[in-house]
């Protein structure tokens, strides 16, 4: 009887358990450092060798936009004609003198500045460019923000399930041992914990994962301690798949970049049509002769594109390919954003659905289903399989509920670099 008293004692206080602890002692625990994603994304800004990479590349080519149309440096000559030793001119020889001149160089009208409106949109390009990079490192960091939150959410939700089924075991044994139940239950419960256990190791490893990637992207050492995620709140989801898709087609940093490339495309055709024309020399010079009254003389110089069936024409040939190549691209890049908005945007909402379906109906179910199992099981009315099964649909059911809060949350994410909002709006 004593036996007895004691297992059912046992499952009062099974009944009675408060929220099981996290991994760590309570101390451990209170100690931990709590990490949100401002502070990751702060520092991702700061140091990520990427972001950073394409920021400088964008301030480069803009930096380059007032070379590109500039006209070409003067040319300074100087010449003696006279003795070179010693360095003088020849008394009486009127072709004898010293010259002085300056040339430059005139493109013709229009190509100076169609060179400049090339490098403005290489440059808008780059920028875009670096606007995509830098959206998708922050995209990449919030989805192993939410790997990592998983991750450790999973474990809190195990290791509280593994308790349970430890005192599941201390109770088969309890009843075991009076003869009021076999050793299968026993085992059941210990197999069970066993299962429990390899999950832990697997989500172990996900969690090192998620923190490796973390600390990647924020240029850290891989096993730098990132922290412990901060509580949120689930985001709120209020778009369409058609307000997305236009949002997307209107701020996506590869369709301006795209767009940047044809302007840059169209002003390369203009130019090399102007390849057909001839550029322009003007030089001026005076000659210093000896004994002699000085001259001066003027020259203007015309470069004339004779061989043009060999070189302006492939030319303009290959600017009308190129421009024809930035079009399709952006016509390939808005084709595959709208696929990427639709997949993410499907993922999204399936996902709401789903973890809307297990807070509201399954878990709140099993938890019943599972306080009503113990309450017959200490009657008797159930065995203790059964009582097994309801714990680990529990957990199951838990799980899946973390799993598609997660997924939301990350479809949001990979939604962001494309629509320009931010959909999660993390602290």
């Amino acid at each position: 009887m004593l036996k007895k008293s004691v297992g059912v004692l046992v499952f009062y206080s099974l009944i009675l358990l408060p929220g099981i602890g996290f991994t760590q002692s309570g101390e451990q625990a209170s100690t931990e450092k709590i990490v949100t994603f401002r502070e990751l994304f702060n520092e991702a800004v700061e140091k990520n060798p990427e972001i950073k990479s394409a920021e400088a590349a964008a301030a480069a080519s803009k930096a380059m936009i007032p070379s590109s149309g500039s006209l070409p440096d003067p040319m300074i000559t100087f010449q003696h004609m006279g003795d070179l030793v010693p360095f003088r001119l020849q008394s009486g020889d009127p072709s004898s003198a010293r010259t002085y001149g300056i040339e430059q160089e005139f493109p013709f009208p229009g190509k100076l500045g169609l060179k400049e409106k090339i490098a403005s949109s290489e440059a808008q390009s780059r920028y875009w460019k670096s606007e995509f990079t830098r959206r998708k490192v922050v995209s990449e960091l919030k989805q192993g923000f939410y790997d990592l939150y998983l991750a450790r959410k999973s474990i809190d939700v195990l290791l509280k399930n593994k308790e349970l089924l430890q005192n599941f075991e201390h109770i088969a044994e309890s009843r075991y041992k009076v003869g009021q139940t076999i050793q299968q239950d026993v085992l059941k419960a210990q197999i069970e914990e066993s299962k429990v256990l390899d999950k832990l190791l697997v989500l172990g490893q996900k969690k090192r994962i998620a923190e490796a990637k973390i600390n990647t992207l924020l240029y850290r050492p891989a096993e730098s301690e990132v922290g412990k995620p901060n509580e949120f709140e689930k985001a709120e989801f209020a778009y369409s798949l058609d307000e997305l898709t236009q949002l997307a087609l209107n701020s996506s940093p590869e369709l301006k970049s795209n767009e940047s490339e044809i302007s840059g495309r169209q002003s390369g055709v203009e130019l090399a049509r102007r390849e057909f024309y001839p550029d322009f020399a003007v030089g001026f010079t005076y000659f210093d002769r000896e004994a002699q009254p000085e001259m001066y003389g003027v020259m203007l110089k015309a470069k004339v594109p004779l061989y043009f069936w060999r070189k302006q024409q492939p030319e303009l040939d290959a600017a009308r390919l190129n421009l024809s190549s930035a079009r399709r691209m952006r016509d390939s890049s808005s084709s595959t954003i709208r696929f990427q908005v639709r997949e993410a945007y499907t993922m999204a909402t399936t996902s709401e659905k789903l973890a809307k379906l297990y807070s509201s109906a399954i878990i709140p179910q099993a938890n019943l289903a599972l306080n009503s199992g113990i309450a017959n099981y200490q009657v008797g009315k159930i065995d203790f399989l059964q009582l097994i099964d309801a714990s680990m649909a529990l957990l199951e059911y838990e799980l899946k509920y973390y799993e598609a809060m997660i997924d939301f949350h990350k479809a949001l994410a990979q939604l962001e670099p494309m629509v320009g909002v931010d959909l999660t709006k993390e602290n």
